[in-house]
């Protein structure tokens, strides 16, 4: 079977057991803190499991775009070395939600597997959960007996905590799981071993297939378990793994999900896979990651620097490493193949075409940056090694090119044992740990169980129509991090405060209760379909009633900004083209941010010409046309755009100001002319087909024309009251640079008297010829007099000091001779003295400099020269 069919045949089969075929969530979701990435089909279902929730069908089905990568649930490094390992996979799973159990989702299991598929049951294993001493449960018999309706008991194995008990993190929904495993090694290899003792011993040919867990459980702040109110099913099989059994392959990589792009990286590449490990490694790691990258790009997280798309460059600059390394490739090649992962797989992800110039674009830029990177790092690498004395390099400067230069590792020590010399890899894993746990310290935050208040509350947001209401607590707990202190997170019956969401910030506010005391309210979020506010402080009453007060002036002007988003995104639409498409805002009280598809540059006739479209809407006075609970498929059909990388339910929201349609659950002003003006401030790249405004409206506006007003009145005063006084200043210019041309011949005049002088203060020592000496020049010109000496003077050693402008400056010289017959090394001179004036620098072994801000210093690094000739 081609893959395609297999997906289509699992979605059909429990399409016909009456679930509902949903399409998969993106792969960063919006209202989760607790994951980076979705690492298992059931996070995006997990208001559904806690109750916050309910799903239109309470039967689903669906293909799910996971990512394991960081965090509990981590197969990087796994990637390419085995062949059933992926950082980018999708989990095929069904869905009940206190609907059938444990009956109903071994049975289909089975006859999926096994009538549907045909598998062959003889190699076919399931494993149950033998129970725990720790968590006080017992084995979960009723699997087991419910199993053996099918299987020969010799092929049910019990399985331990680790193995069959299904935990998403530390807290949250879990449970017992049956885990099916497949054995396709050869009948030979069958013969000498049983498969039995092999499942779950990572070997290659006998993996999990199926992974039907039972929720039944929560894990509560303190480890102990309560049971949930209603039992679920959630199953996750590996639609990878799936293809290599159906297709009688023995790897992944084997299988149609992989085989067109390992021949196009094949072709590119110019070698043969299934030749040499290494190669094989190398392609394997390709192809899995370009899946990963591209499927990123495309759900609208970006490479970058912080974050989530740190941990996507990452994997993108590790399939760099591996084409540069093993498959000797030095110019960009990786983003080629997403027109053959396009082929493949749009049809099921529709947004990997509709994205494939974006991707393309993304990842050749990612991998030009880095191969930049690499050489950069080769030249500093081997500075490291001329430095090294011995055969071992130091694990701190090894760090320092990984951490600072983002130079691979591995790439270090295999370059390293190249060159004879080894990597104290043990001072490197010091410098990594404790860099780690830096971060961790940074961003480790405890947090309590729930205190519930009032049981089985449904929360209604009202935030739309009041800025006030009358609420009350319904649970609280008390989260602490090294970063904000002790706070608390509440949750309310009904609230008017807008969570962060669409871009926008959420609001703030107070609360106040009837003997008068105030609670502030400093910021709303929404985790899995709750909205939760944070505060410093408890209420003091937690049963009473509250009045909660959203800040009036912070809604107003994040609406302002909020709608004037709608409307720029309207007005780049219509004037770059409708290939733009929004990638990502910011919207906050002071200033908006807006990110978009669009391949170059706007010109300032176009900023202009975007600026006047927004400003004629809000001009026009567009009263806002807003629908709630509108059908996905209505909302699309009256035009509406679905922007890829969100989440949207089966019915939406609708914003309507004169033209422009969006689906937004934000906030906005009831008439555009409530914006009262926009104003682009700037506009700039992110990433290679990205582009950024960044705008202001309403107050900001009026204090930027002010600002801006009294900047221009006091240029004005400057340059005398002159009545023209852009005319004044370009005559300022002018002669600013007749003045300087004039300056710099002085300066050379200067050098050439001051070279004479020098000539006359060379000291012999040891046969050298040695000056230290402060001068009256800058950097340019010690550098012209350094190199004029040297070209006169053979053994010449230089350290000619400066400072400028209250800092200091070293600039050393060797003759090439000194450098290559005494070892001498003047970045290593100025690196060292550097420390006299509080800085540091580098360069070449023969010229080097280094800045600092103590000019006090400055005699001190002088009077130390001397002793690197002694």
């Amino acid at each position: 079977m081609k893959s395609q069919d297999i997906r289509l045949q699992f979605l059909k089969f429990f399409e016909d057991k009456k679930h509902s075929i949903v399409p998969s969530a993106p792969m960063v979701l919006k209202d989760d803190p607790t994951l980076m990435f979705v690492n298992s089909g059931m996070a995006p279902f997990k208001e559904y499991f806690l109750g916050n929730a309910q799903p239109k069908n309470n039967r689903l089905v669906d293909s799910q775009k996971c990512l394991r990568v960081s965090g509990k649930h981590n197969d990087l490094e796994e990637v390419g070395y085995d062949t059933y390992h992926h950082t980018l996979f999708e989990m095929l799973g069904n869905w009940s939600f206190g609907d059938y159990f444990k009956k109903e989702a071994i049975a289909w299991a089975w006859e999926l597997l096994t009538e549907v598929y045909k598998i062959d049951k003889d190699i076919l294993y399931v494993t149950v959960f033998e129970g725990s001493d720790e968590d006080k449960l017992p084995m979960d018999n009723e699997a087991y007996d419910l199993w053996k309706e099918f299987v020969d008991e010799d092929r049910i194995l019990k399985g331990n905590k680790k193995d069959n008990f299904w935990e998403m993190g530390d807290q949250g929904p879990c449970g017992p799981c049956s885990e099916i495993h497949v054995d396709i090694r050869s009948a030979e290899e069958k013969a000498k071993v049983s498969g039995k003792s092999l499942v779950n011993k990572d070997h290659p040919q006998v993996v999990e297939i199926w992974n039907l867990v039972f929720m039944q459980y929560n894990r509560k702040a303190n480890g102990s378990l309560e049971v949930l109110p209603a039992k679920h099913i959630d199953t996750g099989m590996g639609f990878e793994r799936l293809c290599m059994v159906l297709q009688n392959v023995q790897s992944n990589y084997d299988t149609d999900v992989f085989t067109p792009i390992i021949r196009e990286v094949e072709t590119i590449a110019d070698k043969k896979y299934g030749k040499d490990e290494k190669v094989d490694v190398a392609i394997r790691v390709i192809c899995d990651h370009v899946r990963a990258v591209a499927f990123s790009i495309a759900d609208g997280q970006l490479p970058s620097n912080t974050g989530a798309g740190y941990v996507i460059r990452r994997i993108l600059r590790r399939a760099v490493r591996y084409g540069f390394t093993f498959l000797d490739k030095k110019e960009p090649f990786i983003y080629r193949l997403v027109e053959v992962l396009s082929k493949k797989m749009g049809e099921a992800f529709p947004e990997l075409k509709s994205q494939k110039g974006l991707i393309e674009n993304v990842i050749k830029e990612e991998e030009q940056s880095f191969l930049r990177t690499l050489d950069q790092g080769l030249i500093l690498l081997n500075r490291i090694v001329e430095e090294t004395e011995g055969k071992i390099v130091s694990g701190e400067k090894a760090f320092e090119l990984y951490d600072t230069y983002g130079f691979p590792i591995d790439l270090t020590a295999l370059i390293l044992s190249e060159k004879g010399l080894k990597l104290d890899e043990k001072g490197f894993d010091e410098e990594l740990q404790k860099q780690k746990n830096r971060s961790r310290a940074a961003s480790e935050m405890s947090t309590d169980d729930w205190v519930v208040i009032k049981e089985d509350a449904v929360q209604e947001f009202v935030g739309y129509d009041t800025l006030e209401a009358q609420v009350k607590l319904v649970r609280y707990r008390k989260v602490t991090s090294k970063k904000d202190g002790e706070m608390y997170q509440l949750v309310f019956n009904l609230t008017p405060f807008y969570p962060e969401g669409g871009g926008q910030i959420g609001d703030r506010g107070y609360l106040k209760d009837s003997h008068g005391d105030v609670v502030y309210i400093l910021d709303t979020k929404k985790e899995n379909n709750v909205i939760i506010h944070f505060t410093k402080n408890l209420p003091s009453h937690l049963t009473e009633s509250f009045k909660a007060v959203v800040s009036d002036e912070n809604r107003h002007l994040s609406a302002s900004n909020h709608t004037a988003t709608h409307l720029l995104h309207q007005a780049l639409r219509t004037i770059l083209g409708t290939h733009v498409e929004q990638k990502g805002s910011l919207v906050k009280p002071e200033s908006l941010r807006f990110d978009f598809s669009h391949f170059s540059k706007v010109t300032p006739e176009q900023l202009a010409e975007i600026e006047d479209f927004v400003n004629a809407r809000i001009e026009g006075k567009l009263a806002l046309e807003e629908n709630r609970n509108v059908p996905m498929e209505k909302a699309v059909e009256d035009g509406a755009m679905a922007l890829f990388g969100e989440k949207y339910g089966d019915t939406v929201r609708t914003i309507r100001f004169g033209k422009s349609i969006e689906l937004c659950g934000g906030i906005h002003v009831k008439n555009t002319g409530d914006i009262w003006h926009f104003k682009i401030i700037s506009e700039s790249a992110v990433a290679a087909g990205i582009r950024r405004i960044e705008a202001i409206t309403n107050q900001a506006v009026k204090n930027y024309y002010f600002e801006n007003n009294r900047a221009y009145f006091e240029m004005k005063y400057l340059l005398n009251n002159a009545q023209e006084p852009v005319k004044a200043l370009h005559s300022l210019q002018e002669e600013n640079t007749s003045l300087k041309k004039q300056i710099e011949v002085l300066l050379k005049d200067k050098a050439k008297n001051i070279k004479g002088e020098l000539k006359n203060e060379l000291e012999t020592i040891n046969g050298i010829q040695f000056l230290a000496k402060k001068l009256d020049l800058d950097a340019s010109g010690i550098k012209d007099v350094a190199f004029e000496l040297g070209q006169q003077h053979d053994n010449l050693f230089l350290l000619f000091a400066a400072e400028n402008e209250g800092k200091a400056l070293l600039s050393c010289y060797i003759s090439k001779e000194l450098v290559a017959n005494k070892g001498l090394n003047a970045g290593q001179v100025v690196r060292e003295l550097g420390k006299y004036i509080q800085g540091g620098g580098g360069g070449q072994p023969f010229f080097a400099t280094a800045g600092g801000k103590d000019p006090g210093g400055i005699d001190e690094a002088l009077g130390k020269a001397k002793s690197y000739i002694l």
